[in-house]
């Protein structure tokens, strides 16, 4: 867990609003090792979700870098963003919507694999089928579609999918909020097979200080566009140095 894997310089970005200037992320600078997992936590509003938006070319960042694997993503063309693909993936919060409804789960991920890698139909199709069993979810359902699956099934088949293009690192913006607590679990569970057994890294944007504690090796806590606090997980849960993370913490653990 040495080489770092997704380091974020000095990003900044603003917004236009009708009388003032939102900055949704102001001068952050955080970094993710290989296979390590760093937790970002805040209240809505805090600009995690902008900074993931950001690493995944989303969105563009008004200045600051993005390095991935050592190299300069912040300002790839978009015919070069196939190669970054590669690299990093995503993981949303609504994972059914994340797919097209009216294709098959077999057909939304080879049309992944498809866009990514040069193989043959056959060996696509082969593909799919380890990728389903990787996430724990029987061969049969790759001919249903999204909305035939529940939440927790469909979240599998999503990061199956993001799995297709054998990522260095998932970022997963608040994946697990959506499913009840013992979907939850088994989700979460996966992902840490998954870091294990490949050694991928994880940006894993959440409310759930719980969460962060038992799955993140570190934490950055994100308020009103800063990074306020960042250090190893627990140490952080167990003896938080900011106001604001104290006040998270008491307000969860009510």
């Amino acid at each position: 867990m040495d080489k770092i894997i997704l380091q974020c310089n000095n990003l900044r970005k603003t917004y236009k609003k009708k009388d003032h200037l939102h900055v949704a992320c102001d001068d952050i600078n955080l970094y993710i090792k290989q296979g390590e997992c760093l937790g970002v936590v805040g209240e809505s509003g805090s600009g995690k979700s902008t900074l993931a938006n950001i690493i995944m070319k989303l969105e563009k960042a008004d200045s600051g870098t993005v390095i991935l694997n050592d190299k300069d993503i912040t300002n790839v063309k978009r015919n070069e963003l196939k190669e970054v693909y590669k690299e990093i993936q995503m993981v949303f919060q609504d994972a059914i919507g994340s797919f097209n409804p009216r294709l098959t789960i077999e057909e939304s991920i080879m049309e992944y694999v498809c866009n990514l890698c040069s193989t043959t139909e056959e060996e696509k199709k082969h593909k799919v089928d380890n990728l389903l069993q990787m996430v724990g979810l029987p061969k049969e359902y790759k001919d249903r579609y999204p909305h035939e699956l529940s939440g927790g099934q469909c979240q599998r088949a999503a990061i199956a999918r993001a799995l297709s293009a054998h990522p260095k690192i998932l970022v997963c913006d608040e994946a697990t909020s959506a499913l009840d607590v013992s979907v939850q679990a088994q989700v979460v569970e996966l992902l840490k097979e998954m870091q294990e057994k490949m050694n991928i890294s994880y940006l894993f944007i959440t409310h759930d200080l719980a969460l962060v504690s038992s799955f993140c090796d570190r934490v950055a806590v994100m308020k009103n566009g800063k990074v306020v606090e960042v250090g190893e997980a627990k140490e952080v849960i167990n003896n938080p140095q900011h106001e604001y993370t104290k006040l998270l913490i008491q307000s969860a653990y009510l």
